[in-house]
């Protein structure tokens, strides 16, 4: 019987904190050793000379299967895990919602059904949707489970809380050590303006953005932030898009207030211009947030680079054009959403590095950071002893052109068409199996297992109370 079951030989290795060249030697799903000299005694041994090698990405915000406008999201947790495998992710975090009339365990239940497909990793947050007593009380049963995040929308009928429920959910978050996610903007404002847009006969796309204006996410953001200062809870800000939002987070965070920050691809490469396109083409980048003024470009990549914005993840949330066709005469029922996940790692190594960004930053914000906040760091989000073998094998010449041919997620576009990229992933391993390779998924169906994530909120990238 061979020492190990996997080498991986002649990579340069990069963490958050390191980069280095050393063997990494796997077994049971483990590594076990990282050495200079490992040898040959394996089943199997890969090259990866002039590689990086990297961990697992996680994708600590995606919606698979996710019911929304009268539709489901065009990927599930099959099509949409062997996608994100091969575009070097291992793990999701997705969003379970709580049924109208359900309770949090509903959901929770519902979504592993749904999971039973994935190909890779999972854990799961809950997104709160009736603020009674009972889900409250249900809180602290749900982190028993594996669930240490939950999420709060502050729109959206059916789905966002008030602010009095809102407050209530950050209390007993407080007190469990619990993390509570919000998406920011004001429903009020956007029902205001929608309605003025949609009586002047403005129906097309980019009035989605129109109706949904930057100062729209800011002034939620501001008042998510001064309702976690109040019950001193951590909160997580999720995909931000602009300066009037960022600009608060880093204000508040400046201050010791316990608050972070999450962004996506999607809002330092795309913009406003999208909407643009003609044919109904813009309908494919509406998304809530929407996208912005090109000139939020740069602000939000230093974010990145200071640390004021924690993770890079991708929201991703396909629908087919056909779905989208459900607005073609009204944008607010065009189905919210785009995907993503198959593209985030070699995006954010291309286009992070131009920015300004170390290859160690990148990893910290695509694996190692979303690890620690929900509670899944050591056993993901890094290289180590004892830590899953969840690795990418990262070619860093390999030239790719986005094109929606070369794309594996189920959705007849995507949102980087053209897209020129440095590197790419050649082989990801899940547990030490090889599970993608050369842009084709050759893992086990239904392999993903549920992580339970552990009550940990990430205290190294939470700000230290002044």
């Amino acid at each position: 019987m061979s020492k190990y079951d996997v080498i991986i030989k002649n990579g340069t290795i990069i963490t958050a904190s390191d980069i280095y060249q050393a063997d990494i030697g796997i077994k049971d799903g483990k590594v076990v050793e990282i050495s200079t000299a490992i040898g040959d005694d394996a089943a199997k041994v890969i090259d990866a000379k002039n590689k990086y090698v990297i961990p697992g990405g996680i994708d600590a915000h995606t919606h698979l299967d996710m019911p929304f406008g009268g539709t489901f999201s065009s990927d599930d947790f099959q099509t949409g895990s062997k996608a994100a495998a091969i575009g070097g992710t291992t793990a999701v975090i997705d969003f379970s919602v709580q049924p109208g009339g359900g309770t949090l365990a509903d959901a929770l239940r519902i979504w592993k059904e749904k999971a039973e497909k994935a190909c890779i990793d999972y854990g799961f947050h809950i997104a709160i949707t009736n603020c009674d007593d009972n889900a409250i009380k249900e809180i602290p049963e749900m982190m028993e489970e594996g669930v240490t995040s939950f999420k709060v929308y502050m729109v959206y009928d059916g789905m966002r809380v008030d602010d009095e429920a809102f407050m209530k959910i950050l209390e007993k978050s407080a007190e469990c050590h619990a993390l509570v996610g919000v998406h920011c903007e004001n429903y009020y404002v956007i029902k205001h303006l929608t309605e003025e847009l949609l009586a002047a006969g403005k129906v097309e796309p980019k009035y989605h953005a129109v109706s949904r204006p930057a100062k729209c996410e800011g002034e939620a953001a501001n008042r998510a932030i001064k309702l976690a200062e109040m019950t001193n809870a951590p909160l997580m800000i999720v995909h931000n898009t602009c300066e009037e939002s960022i600009s608060r987070i880093k204000e508040a965070r400046d201050k010791g207030i316990k608050v972070m920050a999450e962004t996506c691809p999607q809002y330092l490469l795309l913009s406003e211009d999208n909407y643009e396109e003609p044919d109904f083409g813009g309908s494919k980048y509406v998304m809530s947030p929407p996208l912005r003024d090109k000139n939020n470009w740069d602000y939000i990549w230093k974010q990145i680079k200071d640390g004021v914005i924690s993770t890079v993840a991708t929201d991703h949330c396909p629908f087919f054009l056909e779905q989208k066709r459900l607005g073609i005469d009204n944008f607010a029922k065009i189905p919210n959403g785009a995907p993503g996940i198959e593209a985030r790692i070699p995006l954010m190594f291309t286009y992070g590095p131009k920015h300004g960004l170390s290859l160690q930053k990148v990893v910290e914000v695509t694996s190692t950071n979303p690890a620690k906040i929900y509670g899944m760091y050591p056993q993901k989000g890094t290289i180590a002893v004892r830590s899953d073998a969840d690795i990418v094998i990262f070619d860093p010449e390999k030239k790719v052109t986005i094109t929606k041919s070369m794309m594996h997620e189920n959705v007849d576009y995507t949102s980087y068409e053209g897209f020129e990229l440095e590197g790419y992933p050649v082989m990801t391993l899940s547990r030490g199996d090889i599970i993608a390779e050369n842009g084709e998924y050759v893992g086990e169906e239904k392999r993903g297992k549920y992580i339970k994530k552990k009550n940990k909120i990430g205290e190294v990238i939470l700000p230290v109370n002044k």
